[in-house]
């Protein structure tokens, strides 16, 4: 192995071939924004076919191009990390164009209010035929969709309404009016594209987001292989770093092996001969040899994108309901005109009635409101990304929380350092650990040298040393024979454990350091909770009277410890679930008539996401949880959460106040026209301004600042709290 220079950020080769190298590159793991400069760094280097980093697993593999030597590839990775420091940052994880910057949604109700505009300069500044045909070219995507409504859906619509305004007014000489309708409705329409989710929910493939080859013993060789060519019964085998491609049972060799986006198990766990392991989930250390049982859509993990499957799809815009309302109106309003037209002989005043009509003005309005309190919630770090789950999660009453990476770090870190012997301090334990344990890649390694660096104990000299892949650390330090790590280890060295019962840590996952045969010391670790995990659920509960559930793959008895920790009520905590089983408890939820919101991050969590009403993931999470939530928490914490559930709720809010505002502006003017008649243009006017005054109520989020002043209020809260 070969470890980089101070020059460069700190990583391992843990894995070479001429066109590839594999390292491990522990920042990665702990920095998203350095994770993001290495992928652009990455793309812009003309070297550099490919890159793939895992954070979970602290992995980057680089493919490299026919033109790159080989002997340079470990200078090139050295090269890109250290440039990826000072590189500048992309942008964070992806809010789609409509939710990047304010001034375009400032900028609707000016458009809104220009339709009127473009009325005048085409009735005043063109020749009346010039100025119809203009108005009548305009309306032709107007008069598609009203084709299309009364042929193929064989119904009246919206569209159909505005399209037969359209004509009586133009063809009675009033240009004014109708250019003012085309101008609105196409607005309309297009504020309605811009909510809509940016992207088709994909199924992402979980074992290309993991592996696109395999290494697979043919015919007495080694072969690469595309990951679809892989046979059952074959034998493949998998490198430290790399991802297990197959389902299968391991033939020789043993690994620690990273489970948690898969079980939610937090800490990796050994596999040895003959047990299985799984598709989708990454070797650590060690060296596998696995006979394949299933692959693709057989594997644990096709099933669970099966399962995502046959989940029940939603519409994805609020406005779809809103256009439905509006459509509901137009067969009364044209029963209205014809009354009009039948009882005055005037059609004038039937085409102000067809004017007049609450529909475009819901159409037009209620999108806007969608529109600014998802980019108002981006500016709070909250990316929403559709019209449908912005409803939803104003109805949300019960959020039910996966525990590992979500309410816990998903890693590692230390909790305590004992002496259990009197010729040893713990600060000695802890420098004597740190020495043995120093440069090795294993996450609980990790997380005592971050222990022992933030208390200044450095690293001693170490001599001859061994590592036993899922035991832990034989070393020579100072002349004397140290053990560092599990009771297994210990037991089999013939080593005493009683002592370490005085250390009061018996209940709580530990390292062990023994001296020549004796336990000095215990060192407790555990995945610790969030630290704002505790402040966001009293938030929930109190200030949005929420029910709180917690789940996980992970053991029950360590699920109720962190259950305990949050306040959260035992009967709510549940434990040793699969992912078609937190699948069937949210069904259960939602069938006890609860609105749920599912927040996870792996592999594990894809079933649960798809299943709820409303799933929320983070920036930071695996591919294809990211893709699958409804809401993403771009900072990669949960202080955004209550920010999220305050802006949807503030925009169904606006939306009927905007339906109030339209409907009573209108209402007046329809009754106007019945009785003592009301022109085309007037009817125009009033229906132009009730719209535009509902849009400027629509943008009240943004035109406040509401989601910065939310997020300061929560920030301010941590201060105090701190």
């Amino acid at each position: 192995m070969t470890t980089a220079g101070a020059a460069a950020p700190e990583h391992t080769v843990v894995h070479q071939l001429p066109d590839r190298v594999r390292c491990r590159a522990p920042r990665v793991a702990s920095d998203a924004a350095y994770t993001r400069r290495l992928a652009a760094v990455a793309q812009r280097d003309e070297s550099v076919a490919s890159i793939r980093i895992n954070r979970s697993a602290a992995s980057v593999a680089i493919r490299w191009t026919p033109s790159t030597p080989a002997d340079r590839a470990r200078d090139r990775v050295s090269e890109l990390l250290r440039q990826a420091e000072t590189d500048p940052a992309p942008p964070a994880p992806s809010a789609p164009p409509l939710l990047q910057g304010r001034w375009p949604q400032l900028a609707l109700p000016a458009a809104v209010a220009g339709a009127a505009g473009l009325g005048r300069l085409v009735g005043f500044a063109l020749p009346a035929p010039v100025g119809a045909a203009v108005v009548l070219s305009a309306s032709l995507p107007i008069a598609r969709r009203a084709y299309r409504s009364l042929t193929v859906d064989r119904r009246l619509n919206l569209d159909v309404l505005d399209m037969t305004a359209i004509l009586l007014t133009t063809l009675r000489g009033s240009l004014l009016a109708p250019a003012s309708v085309i101008g609105l409705v196409e607005i309309g329409e297009a504020i309605r594209e811009r909510t809509a989710r940016a992207s088709r929910r994909e199924l992402l493939d979980l074992l290309d987001s993991i592996a696109d080859v395999a290494w697979v013993e043919r015919d007495g060789e080694r072969r690469q292989v595309p990951i679809e060519d892989v046979r059952r019964g074959e034998v493949v085998v998998v490198y430290p770093g790399e991802g297990i491609p197959v389902d299968g049972r391991v033939l020789d060799g043993r690994a620690l092996i990273d489970e948690h986006q898969l079980t939610g198990e937090p800490m990796p766990v050994l596999r040895e001969e003959g047990e299985l392991v799984y598709a989708s989930t990454l070797m650590r250390e060690g060296h596998l040899h696995i006979g394949v049982e299933q692959v693709g859509a057989e594997t644990r993990a096709g099933r669970i994108v099966q399962l995502m499957r046959e989940a029940p799809v939603h519409d994805t815009r609020i406005e779809n309901h809103a256009a439905k309302v509006a459509d509901r109106i137009v067969l009364p309003s044209f029963l209205l005109a014809g009354a009009v037209l039948v009882l005055t002989r005037n059609p004038t005043r039937a085409a102000s009635i067809l004017i007049a009509d609450f529909a475009t003005g819901i159409r037009v309005s209620v999108p806007t409101a969608v529109l600014s309190a998802m980019t108002s919630a981006a500016q709070a770090g909250v990316l929403i990304r559709s019209g449908r789950a912005l409803e939803q999660l104003a109805g949300v009453d019960t959020v039910v929380f996966d525990k590992t990476g979500t309410v816990t770090a998903g890693q590692p870190a230390v909790l305590g350092v004992d002496a259990v012997s009197p010729d040893m301090t713990a600060r000695q334990v802890l420098e004597l650990a740190v020495t043995v344990e120093q440069r090795l890649t294993h996450p609980v390694a990790e997380a005592i040298v971050r222990y022992a660096a933030e208390r200044g104990a450095q690293p001693g000299r170490r001599g001859r040393w061994h590592y036993d892949i899922g035991l832990g650390v034989r070393a020579r330090v100072d002349g004397a024979d140290v053990l560092v790590g599990s009771d297994r280890l210990l037991d089999g060295e013939g080593v005493d454990l009683a002592p370490a019962a005085a250390a009061g840590r018996m209940g709580q996952s530990q390292v062990y350091v023994a001296v020549d045969g004796a336990v000095r010391g215990v060192i407790a670790y555990a995945d610790p909770v969030r630290n704002e995990a505790r402040r966001i659920i009293m938030a929930l509960c109190d200030r949005h009277g929420m029910e709180i559930h917690l789940l996980t793959g992970d053991k029950s008895e360590t699920a109720r410890a962190v259950g305990a920790d949050l306040d959260v009520p035992p009967a709510h905590v549940h434990g040793d679930l699969f992912p078609e089983q937190k699948a069937a408890l949210l069904r259960e939820l939602r069938a006890r008539g609860r609105r749920v919101a599912f927040v996870g991050d792996g592999i594990n969590d894809l079933p649960a996401l798809a299943y709820a009403d409303v799933s929320v993931s983070f920036g930071g999470a695996t591919a294809v949880a990211r893709e699958t939530a409804d809401v993403v928490l771009i900072e990669d914490n949960l202080h955004a959460l209550p920010d999220a559930l305050s802006a949807a709720r503030q925009a169904l809010r606006l939306v009927r106040q905007n339906i109030a505002i339209v409907g009573g502006v209108n209402l007046a003017a329809l009754t106007a026209a019945m009785t003592t008649g009301l022109p085309p243009t007037a009817a125009a006017v009033v229906h132009n301004g009730s719209t535009v005054v509902a849009a400027v109520n629509g943008l009240r989020p943004l035109l406040g600042n509401d989601g910065r002043r939310r997020r300061s209020h929560d920030e301010q809260e941590g201060l105090e709290d701190a």
